[in-house]
């Protein structure tokens, strides 16, 4: 070290940077608006504008002490002061060559430091010359992939022959963090300066290329997207002039089931409504789905499809007796409500006739549930049972709100739906689990 080290040591103004390193032979701006660094540059004479600036290791120190400094700065020389409209200063400076800061004498108003000026540690070899040829290659080549350099970049460093500052000046062109520029500026060997030199370069390249290819893969999903969107609204387009877009032909396939569903005058009348006002409604609104679905659902009952009654006692007494064994009491009860339908029926083809409640009460297993499948297969109807035990909910039944997002209707509709007719055989099982909300 003592050859890399001059024996005369010199006392500088320190001028902390706070993103900046600043290599010997470069002349960079700086903004100067702290106190202490205002103060020194009011003080410089005109014929001592020497300064030390070292780089601080944490940028946003606003008071820097020395232990937060690097160990080497750079013995530069202040070129011309400018006054700012807020009362700062900027000014352009000029490195002249590496310091090793030794120790700080004074630090009011600013730091004062004693410095010893370095030198290069450079041997001429062949290897050095190989480094520096990798060196200005590897340079072009970041300059065909980084958006802020230039040919007339590599015009100044093709000018340069010393290795020593042609590392500090392709490094000085670069935007990377200061702790690596801080290494090379303390790196004395030029051999092993020239060499992460072309670390960091080649380091620059491949990140900018990853960057590009991120850039391009993004750039290429978003077109995609975009094209695929600029083609369904063309679409869309074309379908509407036609009268076929999706909004309308959907609205004109409800309209047609609910005029097929022969519905009551009354619930015609409601559904037409609603499918008046699902026109109006944006396909986007989460009302579309609800108001959509209740008028699917009003289209889908069975409201004309009845199965034809055949109330024959013969024939409902044989079924009886093949599905069941006994029950004497129960068959002669159940079939004298089928003759009494049976001669309201004969008496007024025509008129409406109600449908008995029959209530089946027994212990498990004797046939409550069977019986009912027999009535049902007796008269040529549909079979539903529903289970009711462990009900909690009467709208589990009799259906939520409409309100409500994703409602249905209650278990009898859905059972009506199922069977596809509207005079089905309802079997309420278990009515007796039946919750007491």
């Amino acid at each position: 070290m003592a050859d890399e080290l001059k024996q005369k040591t010199e006392e500088y103004p320190v001028m902390p940077l706070r993103n900046t390193v600043l290599f010997p032979q470069q002349v960079i701006p700086i903004y100067v608006g702290r106190e202490k660094s205002l103060k020194l540059i009011n003080d410089l004479s005109p014929q001592g504008k020497h300064i030390v600036v070292v780089a601080q290791e944490d940028g946003s120190i606003e008071d820097p002490k020395p232990e937060d400094l690097y160990a080497f700065g750079t013995l530069a020389v202040v070129l011309k002061v400018f006054d700012m409209p807020d009362n700062s200063k900027s000014a352009i400076v000029q490195g002249v060559e590496r310091v090793k800061m030794l120790d700080y004498i004074d630090n009011d108003p600013y730091y004062i430091a004693k410095v010893s000026r370095v030198k290069n540690v450079e041997e001429s070899d062949i290897e050095l010359d190989a480094l520096v040829k990798n060196l200005r290659n590897t340079f072009s080549e970041l300059i065909q992939v980084a958006p802020n350099l230039t040919e007339e970049h590599s015009g100044m460093l093709s000018n340069i022959q010393k290795p020593a500052r042609l590392a500090d000046r392709a490094i000085s062109l670069l935007t990377v963090s200061n702790s690596e520029k801080q290494d090379i500026l303390e790196e004395l060997d030029v051999k092993a300066r020239v060499e992460k030199s072309i670390a960091i370069l080649s380091r620059e390249i491949q990140r900018i290329k990853l960057g590009e290819e991120i850039q391009s893969e993004v750039h290429d999903e978003i077109s995609k997207t975009q094209r695929e969107y600029y083609l369904r609204e063309q679409m869309k387009a074309i379908k509407k002039e036609l009268g076929e877009d999706e909004g309308t032909v959907e609205l004109n396939e409800l309209e047609d089931k609910v005029k097929d569903a022969k519905m009551s005058d009354e619930a015609e009348g409601v559904a037409l409504k609603e499918l008046d006002r699902l026109s109006r409604i944006p396909t986007q609104s989460p009302e579309y789905s609800v108001a959509r679905t209740y008028i699917e659902w009003l289209a889908d009952l069975p409201w004309s499809k009845s199965s034809d009654d055949t109330v024959d006692i013969k024939k409902a007494h044989k079924i009886l007796d093949e599905d069941h064994y006994g029950l004497d009491k129960v068959k002669e009860r159940i079939l004298e409500y089928l003759a009494v339908r049976s001669l309201k029926q004969k008496k007024d083809p025509d008129g409406a006739i109600r449908g008995p409640i029959l209530c089946f009460a027994g212990p498990p297993g004797v046939g409550k549930t069977s019986l009912g499948k027999s009535i049902a297969r007796s008269m040529g109807r549909d079979f539903i049972r529903l289970s009711l035990g462990g009900v909690r909910d009467e709208a589990e039944i009799r259906g939520h709100r409409r309100t409500y997002i994703g409602a249905l209707p209650g278990r009898i509709i859905q059972s009506l739906k199922k069977a596809g007719t509207n005079n089905p055989v309802f079997m309420l099982d278990e009515i007796d689990k039946l919750g007491m909300d």
